[in-house]
């Protein structure tokens, strides 16, 4: 293909070559780089595509997109632009065939809930015969394929790439959490988003590598409503207009308020036996009662933001009251049967604001004890540990402080750190290093009426520790601790037996 067909919505200057050269595939990894390659040049954290600009050239390549200087041979095409990242977007979904415009694209941006949303839309709107792709947190989905995610919104090209896949697999539409990393990289830059949603806002992703302050944070949430049709945003949020300012998109609103124009009202709690649930009544454009299989307020926000934008679908109501019973989400408030007795739980909360969240919900429900085990990752911003710690030590009757993700810092080093936040309270805690010894504590000493939440690894089946993800899924830990209690009691009873 020619290099001037994949520049063909880009603004650029021909600094040396050609821009009608013939080039092979598209890059922006050094190591892909073969004969015929046009290299983007992307100056991230870590490392500066430009460095390589001479490697890649020696390698083949046909022709570099830079933003800054580079030495390379003559017969190397040399393109300059202002934003290499924006660049490689528009040029990823020319190089894929613009397989976006094939799509209805449904973006979902907030701080919590886009994980659970994505999966509620999608199993409401595949109900009514739509075949729907998913980019999310935890992993990518194409047809029958699942692909674990690196990261919330992936890199243009795989997202272009994902597409293209979408559309030969026969999807008609595709749902996607839209991280603020994302949009600040430029990754969803020209996705002609049908749909965009805006959750909630909290204090999170601020510091080192992530965004600089708050206001640079909400300005980047907002960078969605100025590239959708149509803007479906919580107006209960209080930062919910500070994000659309200067939005281009037509707006509609969910919430409680009575501004809301989808309402839930006559909220009540469910409660059974190894259940706890939420009832509503839909008010405002829709009109019918709801059930959802998931605990508190939280799941009435999710579901209502998975209601907004199926009635843009005309999905019929006893479709989506049924489709919501069935939507469930790995480690989003994920239940774990270990008890008569307690119930235990998985959820990804690892911030303070979704911390907060499920544990005021579940208080709600008023347990005998609220039981709340978790650590924080290492070289993320310490403040996110002073304030889990305080929260949990304020809302928790007992938190169990252990290890998350280390990564290059000393767990114990985390979770000192952790002690100080709950040290602003009078909460009670242990502490136990070993992330499986700290489940097999919680459910050793589970008492009747107990919630417990394993809280921060959620979906997560790895720990990173220097560097390295080694294999450690919640799910597992916890047969393996249930099979070492159950041989624990075997030899207690047979030695009391013998005795």
């Amino acid at each position: 293909m020619r290099l001037n067909k994949l520049l063909e919505r880009l603004e650029y200057e021909v600094v040396q070559g050609s821009d009608s050269a013939e080039v092979t595939t598209l890059v922006n990894d050094s190591r892909r780089v073969e004969l015929g390659s046009v290299f983007v040049c992307i100056s991230g954290a870590v490392s500066d595509g430009h460095k390589f600009a001479a490697d890649v050239a020696e390698k083949g390549a046909a022709a570099l997109v830079v933003e800054k200087d580079v030495e390379v041979p003559e017969d190397v095409t040399v393109i300059r632009v202002p934003d290499t990242r924006y660049a490689l977007a528009l040029m990823s979904a020319a190089y894929f065939g613009y397989p976006a415009e094939k799509l209805k694209i449904i973006g979902i941006t907030g701080t919590k809930g886009k994980t659970t949303t994505t999966y509620m839309i999608r199993s409401i709107l595949e109900s009514v015969g739509h075949k729907v792709g998913l980019i999310g947190t935890i992993e990518a989905i194409i047809g029958e394929r699942r692909i674990p995610a690196a990261n919330t919104t992936p890199e243009s090209y795989t997202i272009h790439q994902y597409f293209a896949e979408m559309v030969k697999e026969g999807c008609d539409s595709v749902v996607m959490e839209v991280s603020s990393q994302g949009l600040m990289l430029n990754r969803t830059a020209g996705i002609p988003f049908e749909i965009g949603i805006f959750t909630n806002l909290g204090h999170d992703h601020i510091g080192p590598n992530e965004h600089k302050d708050f206001d640079d944070y909400k300005r980047c949430k907002g960078l969605l409503f100025k590239q959708c049709r149509l803007g479906i945003a919580n107006v209960d949020d209080k930062y919910f207009r500070d994000v659309f300012q200067g939005a281009t998109c037509r707006i509609e609103t969910f919430g409680f308020s009575d501004e809301a124009d989808l309402r839930a009202e006559n909220v009540q709690l469910v409660s059974r036996p190894g259940y706890l649930g939420v009832a509503y009544h839909v008010a405002g454009l829709m009109d019918f009662d709801v059930e959802i299989d998931i605990p508190g307020k939280f799941s009435v926000y999710n579901s209502l933001t998975a209601i907004s934008v199926c009635r843009h679908f005309q999905v019929p109501v006893e479709k989506i009251k049924d489709a919501l019973k069935k939507a469930k989400v790995k480690g989003r408030i994920e239940m774990v049967k270990v008890s008569d007795d307690f119930t235990l739980m998985i959820d990804y909360a690892h911030n303070a604001m979704s911390l907060e969240s499920i544990l005021t919900t579940l208080k709600e429900y008023h347990p005998k004890r609220l039981v709340c085990l978790f650590g924080c990752g290492g070289n993320r911003s310490k403040d996110r540990r002073y304030e889990m710690g305080e929260v949990s030590g304020r809302l928790a009757d007992l938190t169990i402080i252990t290890s998350d993700n280390p990564r290059f810092e000393e767990p114990q080093a985390i979770i000192d750190d952790i002690k100080i936040g709950i040290g602003k309270t009078d909460g009670k805690y242990v502490e136990i290093c070993d992330r499986k010894e700290a489940i097999k504590y919680a459910i050793a000493h589970g008492q009747p009426g107990d919630v417990i939440v394993l809280a921060g690894k959620g979906h997560e089946d790895y720990q990173e520790i220097r560097g390295v993800k080694y294999p450690m899924d919640e799910r597992v830990l916890i047969a393996e601790v249930l099979e070492e209690l159950k041989e624990e009691k075997k030899e207690e009873n047979q030695q009391q037996g013998t005795v």
